[in-house]
């Protein structure tokens, strides 16, 4: 299948069906109060959202990037929250850049598996290189992870016998020239009521402690007594130099 990658920036027009493309993320991953601010001012960041289009001009695939200040030697704990917290302050100041994060991979179900992803991971590194920027930072969400007890640290750097992450993300990342950094432990916080919570995912949410919700990293911290739960997802940085 001959695929056409353009920015949002080139093909302004998309913005009108860009969200009708569907995927696979679990309902309550749509609600992070951060990302859903990022999502809202997409055209800002118009250069660094690329969209993949199949033959006939339809949209199969789009992946989300965002430029930032990163004011410190060690990429963030916060991770991906940070990298859009950053960057929509970096733009609403007026100040330069010094970074691009990677912050989302969208893929259309029925082209999954093919072998898309390590092509857009590697549009999305020569897109940073073309806006000038020597590295390609990901805060990886390693879905394979079924397990959301076991600490993230351990999980990240597991390796197959053919020394590749056991992780299949982290694995496209790896293939595509990255390299795992830190586990970012904090990455992702999506704060909700209890009833929000089980209209996203259908569980009852009605005792205090730790639930595990299907599609999670970790589990979800229920308070019932006072009705609210809190998901603090760990993600992984991965490095990709770009040449520039």
């Amino acid at each position: 299948m001959h695929l056409e990658f353009v920015t949002l920036a080139e093909r302004p027009g998309l913005m009108e069906t860009f969200w009708d493309m569907e995927t696979s993320w679990p309902e309550f991953m749509k609600h992070d109060p951060i990302g859903n601010a990022y999502y809202a001012a997409l055209e800002e960041f118009a250069d660094y959202v690329l969209v993949v289009l199949d033959d006939t001009g339809r949209m199969v695939a789009k992946a989300h990037s965002v430029p930032f200040r990163l004011d410190e030697g060690e990429l963030p704990d916060a991770g991906w929250d940070h990298a859009i917290r950053s960057g929509l302050l970096t733009r609403l100041r007026g100040e330069e850049p010094d970074a691009v994060s990677a912050i989302e991979i969208a893929i259309e179900p029925g082209l999954q598996s093919t072998g898309l992803s390590g092509r857009i991971v590697a549009a999305l590194r020569d897109n940073a290189r073309r806006l000038g920027y020597p590295e390609l930072l990901a805060p990886v969400r390693p879905n394979g992870k079924t397990d959301v007890h076991e600490p993230m640290a351990d999980y990240a750097f597991r390796t197959r016998d053919d020394g590749l992450p056991v992780d299949p993300w982290l694995r496209v990342h790896v293939r595509a020239g990255g390299r795992i950094d830190r586990v970012a432990p904090r990455s992702m916080v999506i704060p909700g009521t209890v009833g929000e919570w089980r209209e996203w995912t259908g569980l009852p949410f009605d005792a205090t402690g730790p639930v595990v919700v299907p599609g999670a990293l970790a589990p979800v911290m229920c308070d019932a007594e006072h009705g609210t739960a809190t998901y603090v997802e760990p993600n992984v940085w991965v490095r990709h130099p770009t040449g520039a």
